[in-house]
Order: C-alpha cells, then sequence, then structure tokens
C-alpha cells in the first residue's frame, strides 16, 4: 500500500506549528521521506504511547550514550528534561547503560553458555517468585 505525502510546505508548516521552527535536520531529508519521517518524530517523541514520554526519552538516552551519538545524547538528554525527568534520573540511565553493556562485553567475551544461562535465569526468577 503506497501513500502519497503531503506537500513540503505543508509538512514543515506542521513542523514549525509544532516545535517553533524547522530544525536543520528535518530540512536537509529528501523531499519524499519528509512526510514519513516528522510522522514517526512527532509520534515517537512528542505522542504518547505506552511507553510514558519521560521514560521512552531516558530510553534513547543510554542507548545514544552507549552508541556515542552527541546529537541523539544532546536532544534526548534534553527532551528528557521537557519531560519531567530530573538530573538523577538522567545520570542513573546513564549509569545503567554503562552497567548493562559493561555485563554484555564480559558475558560475550567469555563466551558464556546461552543454554545454561536461560536455565539459570529461569531458576533465579523461580526463587524470586517465590
Amino acid at each position: 500500500m503506497t501513500t502519497t505525502a503531503r506537500p513540503t510546505s505543508e509538512v514543515e508548516a506542521e513542523i514549525k506549528d509544532t516545535l517553533g521552527l524547522v530544525p536543520s535536520f528535518f530540512s536537509t531529508l529528501p523531499e519524499d521521506t519528509l512526510d514519513h519521517e516528522w510522522q514517526l518524530f512527532r509520534r515517537m517523541e512528542l505522542g504518547e504511547t505506552v511507553i510514558p514520554n519521560k521514560y521512552k526519552e531516558l530510553l534513547m538516552l543510554a542507548v545514544h550514550a552507549e552508541t556515542r551519538c552527541r546529537y541523539c545524547t544532546l536532544f534526548h538528554t534534553e527532551a528528557a528534561k521537557l519531560f519531567g525527568a530530573t538530573e538523577e534520573e538522567i545520570q542513573e540511565a546513564v549509569h545503567l547503560a554503562k552497567y548493562t553493556v559493561g555485563w554484555s562485553v564480559y558475558l560475550n567475551g567469555m563466551r558464556e553458555d546461552e543454554g545454561r544461562f536461560a536455565e539459570e535465569l529461569a531458576q533465579i526468577g523461580e526463587h524470586l517468585s517465590a
């Protein structure tokens, strides 16, 4: 199913109305992708989804702290603040990213047996649920 994108001027007007300006990262997109990318951005960044916005932004901040994207890290830090995240929550999100990536490096580097890992995790889950 193919949908027809709206005219660039209409999409840019909506972006400006929503954000106060058309950020350069939108104005440099190919015209045939602008409407689609804006719809995704509006829904995922600004819209209410199953995960509350503050937590989405903290999650995306943690991801981009690991991918080391300065642009995304700055964006998601500021967006998290706009949605009510405190400095302590931002610091914890980034610390959790560092923590979980460390375990990933260790488990993969040591080539931990995945089957045994899954079995032990199931046993831990049963114990903690009891």
